[in-house]
């Protein structure tokens, strides 16, 4: 079962659609906290929501103002997220919001080919993988291309798993994973390979790189690991199979001896880093009586490590803290997302994907605002003759936002980047950069960097 482009955004594909009886993951058409054990198991998958729970501003929070970090320079955005936690603070950077320049990087979207890799950026370079698994160095501060590799294997060309993957930058290596089966290393001033590593797996999700491992989770939802410096596999950790997910897929987050992924049963699991033992797995799933898409349990977005807790939330409706050591949840908000959460300082924000944009209290779960991102749309229709087989056009999805000098940058499926009151969630800019956006964008030096669904670059500042 596939949802063609015009009827919804890529990052909204869903795999092998089992409640509308496709049949395997292989064929692509689109908290309470528990004691630890050694396997996961279909009694962890419960709700932790109150039917009668509202996405409303708590009338506690009305005229009350909350601290966000102070704006600090970021100097490099290795990882997927920035960090290994996958939290980055508030950033010094693009006060005009204006574009600086675009480059391409090789084939957009097209055909079943798919951009989904986010950005990178360390060393003075921006490192980007296109849809058909090309890596590319880019200068951050001109866009001039440095090096260029395809690491789509020969023997793979027809493969229709083999879109997505992503890039991790540590020690002055590139790493990459790769749809067509594979994680590699490359250096990262010239693009040299260092080692190759097949996978049984497809693998669409960017790695994390941290204590000399690189993580990340395959297709089969099997968290990998390997030497960084060998390529040579680790320990695995194998969550629940699942018939239904989203295209779009999660990188782990790590904060010292921990690891948590999410997978697309809805697990959100937190293991030793040294040997994979599990600590705690909550399941954050909610079933719904009026969407069918709610079965579709994914956590597509990467779960975020900050202050203590884990911030992470799911296709099927729940948004949730976890307490990082017990595995305890704290807090559940009825939100349906496919993108990260942004904690920062008192708050934390998340995307859903109708285009509601929260700002919750980081410590309750309690509302301090709740914008939608697509007020003002329009029911219209496009294509048929004389109005027989029109589609509609759908309402914009939008990215995770990340936060610069105290604005909420975010973008979306229509093409545009748009700047956001951080305190108010008023938006007080909008930048069309002229294809749609479908990975969140990331900031660096004094430039924020975003890549189009059309196979571009684009700096802004």
């Amino acid at each position: 079962m596939t949802f063609s482009r015009k009827i919804l955004p890529t990052v909204l594909l869903v795999v092998a659609l089992g409640v509308t009886g496709c049949s395997t993951v292989r064929r692509i058409n689109p908290f309470h906290g528990a004691a630890p054990k050694e396997t996961a198991s279909e009694g962890d998958r419960i709700s932790i929501l109150s039917e009668d729970q509202k996405l409303e501003p708590a009338e506690a929070l009305k005229g009350v103002d909350f601290a966000l970090p102070p704006v600090e320079t970021v100097a490099a955005w290795p990882l997927p997220g920035g960090t290994p936690e996958q939290s980055v603070g508030n950033a010094n950077a693009a006060p005009n919001l204006a574009i600086a320049w675009r480059k391409g990087i090789g084939k957009g979207t097209k055909d079943g080919e798919l951009i989904i890799a986010p950005p990178v950026e360390a060393a003075g370079k921006v490192y980007t993988m296109d849809a058909q698994a090309e890596v590319s160095a880019h200068d951050a501060q001109t866009g001039a291309e440095i090096w260029r590799i395809n690491m789509r294997p020969n023997d793979n060309k027809r493969d229709r798993e083999g879109f997505g993957g992503g890039l991790a930058f540590a020690d002055g290596k590139l790493y990459v994973t790769s749809g067509f089966r594979l994680v590699a290393q490359l250096d990262a001033a010239t693009g040299r390979v260092g080692w190759r590593t097949r996978t049984e797996q497809p693998i669409h999700g960017a790695p994390n790189v941290f204590g000399g491992r690189v993580m990340t989770v395959a297709l089969d939802n099997t968290l990998l690991t390997f030497d960084a410096a060998t390529g040579a596999p680790g320990w695995t950790y194998q969550a629940l199979s699942e018939s239904a997910r989203i295209l779009a897929a999660s990188s782990p987050a790590v904060a010292g001896d921990t690891v948590v992924a999410s997978f697309g049963s809805g697990e959100l699991i937190a293991l030793r880093a040294a040997n994979g033992n599990d600590l705690w797995n909550n399941a954050l799933s909610r079933a719904s009586r009026t969407s069918a898409l709610s079965e579709i349990r994914d956590i597509p977005g990467r779960p975020v490590i900050y202050g203590g807790d884990v911030f992470a939330v799911s296709h099927s409706g729940v948004f949730a803290a976890t307490d990082l050591r017990t595995g305890t949840a704290r807090w559940s908000l009825p939100v349906v997302g496919i993108t990260s959460p942004l904690p920062a300082g008192d708050v934390v924000y998340v995307e859903a994907v109708d285009g509601k944009l929260i700002c919750a209290a980081r410590e309750s779960g309690q509302i301090y605002w709740v914008h939608d991102m697509n007020a003002g749309y329009v029911i219209k229709k496009k294509g048929g003759l004389w109005g027989i087989g029109a589609h509609v056009i759908p309402k914009a999805i939008w990215t995770n936002p990340i936060l610069v000098n105290n604005r909420l940058i975010i973008a979306s499926s229509d093409g545009v980047v748009a700047a956001v009151n951080a305190k108010t969630g008023e938006v007080e800019k909008k930048v069309m950069v002229g294809a749609p956006v479908l990975i969140g964008p990331i900031v660096a030096g004094n430039t924020i960097y975003v890549v189009t669904d059309s196979g571009q670059l684009i700096a802004l500042r």
